[in-house]
């Protein structure tokens, strides 16, 4: 059974860590990426490991540990957190003049629009080579980290000029769904079984699909703004509840990983794989709370 390609079953493979034998209309940009990177998000933790073995993988040298991984986690938040001030920054806003009751009282736009689009692509190219080459989690993760900052601060920006006060609508709505997700999983309320796994992993590629739908789609001039935008009425406040949910889901997941990892003695370098496949599913719940709170306000 598998979960994600960040966090998967070829992390408790001994033969990874040395031959065998452990050692150590058309959307707007902003809504073009929210959904792109939503769908991003959401692919890469579409899945992780299910059992660790029971005895553990490396022998020597320091090992994989909880403290560490949460750490690790610290510090890619803090980084994106950092450079969010200056992707925030790149936004201009410009006062609307005699806005309509209920309106806008400013607009906002990318300064630079074409690097928000090559950000993109860069963050997922270096969350597909951290998938495959885990050892460089430390660096690449710092990376993606720094670009997914810069994109969150952009895009955050340009949610808050229309809806005032929804980033931190959104941060908080983050920072609960993440703090009872780790409750529950920590008291044991919810317990990672191979029956929620499947689910997990069934409803999280679904909704990948529609994201994938969604995006062609757009391509072609296909209205599925009850996707990827901020509308869709009360069918599209249910749907962003339910991405919310499954996303919260694979916070579990991760838990599970980052818990079997670590007593399963895996190398000390997985703190920062386990941390990297974390972050990936903290951007994704937070796009999703930014979509819904911007619906339920619209």
């Amino acid at each position: 059974m598998s979960r994600n390609p960040i966090l998967t079953d070829k992390a408790f493979d001994p033969a990874n860590y040395g031959g065998g034998t452990a050692t150590a209309t058309r959307p707007s940009p902003s809504q073009e990426w929210d959904q792109a990177q939503a769908a991003q998000a959401g692919a890469m933790t579409a899945g992780m490991h299910s059992q660790a073995p029971s005895g553990p993988l490396v022998t020597t040298g320091r090992t994989m540990t909880i403290g560490g991984t949460a750490w690790a986690t610290l510090l890619f938040l803090v980084v994106a957190a950092g450079v969010g001030v200056y992707g925030w920054s790149t936004v201009t806003e410009t006062p609307v003049l005699n806005p309509l009751p209920g309106d806008p009282t400013v607009t906002a736009t990318l300064d630079q629009p074409v690097l928000l689009f090559v950000a993109m692509f860069v963050g997922l190219g270096l969350a597909i080579l951290t998938a495959f080459k885990p050892k460089l989690a430390r660096f690449s993760g710092l990376a993606y980290a720094a670009v997914e900052g810069y994109l969150l601060g952009a895009i955050s920006h340009l949610f808050d000029a229309q809806w005032n006060g929804i980033v931190v609508q959104a941060i908080l709505g983050t920072v609960g769904v993440f703090t009872a997700m780790l409750v529950l999983y920590g008291l044991r309320i919810l317990r990672v079984t191979p029956r929620m796994t499947k689910a997990i992993i069934g409803a999280t590629f679904g909704i990948m699909l529609m994201y994938g739908v969604a995006f062609i789609a757009s391509l072609f001039g296909v209205d599925m703004g009850f996707v990827y935008g901020t509308d869709g009425g009360a069918f599209g406040i249910i749907l962003s509840l339910v991405i919310v949910g499954v996303a919260a889901f694979n916070l579990l997941l991760d838990f599970d990983f980052i818990e079997k990892g670590s007593k399963a003695g895996l190398p000390a370098y997985m703190e920062w794989y386990g941390a990297f496949g974390l972050m990936v599913t903290l951007v994704w719940i937070y796009i999703e709370m930014l979509r819904l709170f911007a619906r339920l306000r619209s």
